[in-house]
């Protein structure tokens, strides 16, 4: 069986409920395999067999529920949709304002019953076009959701604005009932107000993957016929070649093939110091060039980007859930027909006894002006039954971790953090036992030269060894040759040249015979004491030694060694401080992966382990009580990477669809291990407060409100603000600060 994943705007949501009816339409439709669908975004994100079901298929699957999904185009903006809701905003207190002033006068000036009627008159010729010409798209939204059986948000306002407005109907026509006309438009234009600032929060919120879109240039300049020639960006193919000047983005991923220079690469690492490049070295699309004119051979473009892997990564990490949102999801889901009864409850009561409600209305109206104990039965009943619609919730609810999630996930981007899935951020702020491969993790994963001794105080000796090593395609003679190079020492023509296997090479430079490799005990014997002792020496200390000799006399010692990253002690000393056990698995001896690990500050190592030996220590580990993340390459520590509770893939400049992870390190710096746990623990710490708040704003004001001690308005402006106050909340997470590699300045 062959899937597909997909991710579509839906059209039509207007709040956590209606996310949660699509999200189950689309996992009950054949052929879907899961389905998820955010709020924030407005887009649903599913996979499917597309032997089984078509992408219209699945879109009249939610149709039939009321919503569309948008297949073919994209949906209105975020900037667009804040847009339209602040149009509608004012529109509706054009009429509002007037209203309540007329409302306030009605409360505090006297009135004979001719002007008090005429004023009503006035509140329902004002009311009617903030409810049913600004407000239609909500009661258009509360109709469509009832046609179909499901209930959102909309029902609630649809009912208690109509339920108000019906009020100044029934006080016209001489019926003994409190008019709430304007009340009810002054409900509407307060969730207008929430509606256009939570439009313009959640707006903020995407703002990442946005910010991520318009890093990439828009032109590029490529040679054409000998001749540089500018292009839209779309127009670049693979193989095309571009010139880059100083100050300019880099038009897509690609090698550089002439010029040296430093790259700012902060959008992709969040690294702030720039990155010496030069030929043969690979750049990454929108990231900038800063000191030299380069040429750029492009490797990859349009969808095979860096950029667009990132853009991707991010979206699908907002797309996915949480674990500990399935607690707010059972709520919302059955949150409005809950809130249907007990209105329905909290108006027979009021009617059932008037006599305990009047006395309770008495009380509070010591304390609570706009509780009126001179109202009847009828319009208190009205009044409480309106304030408990009106002040119910499920939004918070429903905002509270997709919000967090997205804010998090954008906040990772820029700090060289992917997060694949919200699962993995969740289980990150857990870990306590974080296990690192060794070559290319903790160290730089290829050999460089660490130290030059001249024994026979020769200075081309260097020169002369390299020019042995020039022929061999092995990484420590590969090394050996680019380190001369680096240091300006001459090369040589070699003669004769004959490759000893598993010891080294001989040749003929300048007349004389050399030999190239491994110092032989032959050539360890007839050594001077001094130079017997900086062999062992540099051997103790794990690394590869290679000689240069002429006859049974050596002439320089090179070694070589996988160094550790600069960075490593300070990241492996910052999990330290958290409270987090660093672990260290190699195929290396004990000897060489010993010294890494002290150089490291690592205590606990496991050596000489092969890839599956590394899957029954990461288990051990957990069967032990421990939440272990991997850090690996992502190749060869796949089945690792898997088994651990948290994968985590070192990114290679380019390519950083890791598959094997949870979360991909753009850098190879270990800081980001760092910066994942702190942002984890940021991010969750938001998510608790904004479900603790969002709960608790329920659980209270509901009953506030069924007691008739909350006025309808105060209770549609509690609603707005609890949704508002997740949102913004989550949006405080990108204050948090994540850390600083050593790196930064």
């Amino acid at each position: 069986m062959s899937t597909k994943k997909v991710t579509v705007d839906v059209s039509g949501m207007t709040c956590a409920s209606c996310a949660m009816t699509v999200e189950k339409t689309l996992n009950k439709t054949a052929g879907i395999s899961s389905a998820t669908v955010n709020i924030n975004t407005e887009k649903a994100t599913f996979v499917y067999d597309p032997d089984v079901l078509t992408l219209e298929g699945a879109a009249a699957a939610v149709a039939a529920t009321g919503y569309r999904l948008v297949l073919g185009h994209t949906a209105d903006s975020a900037e667009r949709k804040a847009q339209r809701a602040r149009r509608q905003l004012i529109a509706a207190w054009a009429f509002v304002l007037p209203g309540t002033v007329l409302m306030l006068a009605m409360w505090f000036i006297p009135l004979t019953m001719h002007q008090m009627q005429a004023a009503h008159w006035v509140e329902l010729v004002l009311a009617a076009p903030v409810i049913f010409v600004v407000g239609y798209p909500v009661l258009r939204a509360a109709f469509v959701a009832l046609f179909h059986g499901n209930f959102n948000m909309d029902i609630l306002i649809a009912l208690g604005t109509i339920a108000s407005f019906a009020t100044g109907i029934m006080n016209v026509a001489g019926m003994q009932v409190e008019s709430f006309a304007m009340v009810g438009s002054m409900i509407m234009g307060f969730h207008l107000i929430g509606t256009y600032l939570e439009a313009a929060a959640k707006g903020r919120a995407s703002r990442a993957i946005r910010a991520l879109i318009e890093l990439g240039a828009r032109t590029a300049h490529i040679i054409v016929d000998d001749q540089e020639v500018e292009v839209p960006i779309e127009q670049v193919d693979p193989g095309d070649i571009m010139v880059v000047r100083p100050g300019e983005k880099i038009p897509t991923d690609g090698i550089i093939t002439f010029g040296t220079t430093a790259i700012d690469e902060s959008m992709a690492t969040g690294e702030s110091m720039p990155v010496e490049k030069t030929v043969g070295d690979s750049v990454i699309g929108a990231t900038v060039n800063q000191t030299g004119l380069i040429r750029v051979e492009a490797t990859r473009v349009g969808s095979e980007t860096f950029l667009s892997q990132m853009v991707r990564l991010v979206e699908e990490a907002q797309g996915t859930k949480v674990p500990i949102q399935a607690l707010a999801d059972k709520v919302t889901s059955v949150f409005v027909p809950v809130v249907l009864g007990i209105a329905a409850l909290v108006f027979t009561t009021w009617m059932v006894f008037p006599g305990t409600a009047h006395a309770l209305a008495v009380w509070a109206h010591q304390f609570l002006p706009w509780v009126n104990p001179a109202l009847n039965p009828l319009s208190q009943a009205i009044f409480s039954t309106v304030a408990t619609l009106v002040i119910a919730c499920p939004c918070a609810l429903g905002l509270a971790t997709p919000t967090a999630l997205m804010v998090a996930s954008g906040l990772g981007a820029r700090n060289g953090i992917l997060i694949r899935t919200g699962a993995a951020l969740q289980t990150m702020k857990d870990v306590d036992t974080v296990v690192f491969d060794k070559t290319g993790t903790l160290t730089v994963g290829k050999p460089v030269v660490t130290d030059v001794l001249d024994v026979a105080g020769d200075p081309a000796s260097l020169g002369i060894l390299a020019s042995l090593e020039a022929g061999s395609e092995h990484p420590i003679a590969t090394s050996i040759v680019q380190y001369a190079r680096a240091t300006g020492a001459p090369l040589y023509e070699a003669e004769a040249v004959t490759a000893l296997p598993g010891t080294g090479v001989t040749g003929t430079i300048r007349g004389a015979l050399y030999y190239a490799g491994k110092p032989g005990p032959e050539l360890v014997q007839a050594a001077a004491e001094e130079t017997r002792a900086a062999l062992e020496r540099l051997e103790s200390e794990g690394k590869t030694v290679s000689v240069l000799a002429r006859g049974s006399t050596i002439l320089a010692i090179v070694a070589v060694a996988d160094t550790i990253k600069p960075a490593t002690p300070a990241a492996i000393q910052s999990l330290k401080d958290l409270g987090i056990t660093p672990v260290m698995l190699t195929g290396d001896n004990a000897h060489t992966a010993e010294t890494i690990a002290r150089q490291a500050g690592i205590t606990e190592v496991h050596a000489q382990v092969l890839p599956a030996d590394k899957l029954a220590v990461i288990r051990s580990l957990q069967q032990q009580g421990h939440i272990v993340a991997m850090v690996g390459d992502g190749i060869n520590d796949a089945p690792a990477l898997k088994q651990a509770h948290v994968g985590i893939a070192i990114g290679s400049g380019t390519d950083i669809a890791m598959e094997a992870g949870d979360i991909t390190l753009v850098s190879g710096d270990l800081e980001g291990v760092v910066r994942a746990i702190r942002l984890s623990r940021a991010a969750f710490a938001k998510i608790r407060q904004n479900l603790f708040w969002a709960f608790f704003y329920n659980v209270i004001a509901i009953p506030i409100a069924a007691l008739g001690l909350l006025h309808p308005v105060l209770a549609e402006i509690a609603m707005a603000a609890s949704s508002i106050n997740v949102v913004t909340n989550s949006l405080r997470l990108n204050r948090v600060p994540l850390g600083t590699s050593s790196h930064r300045r």
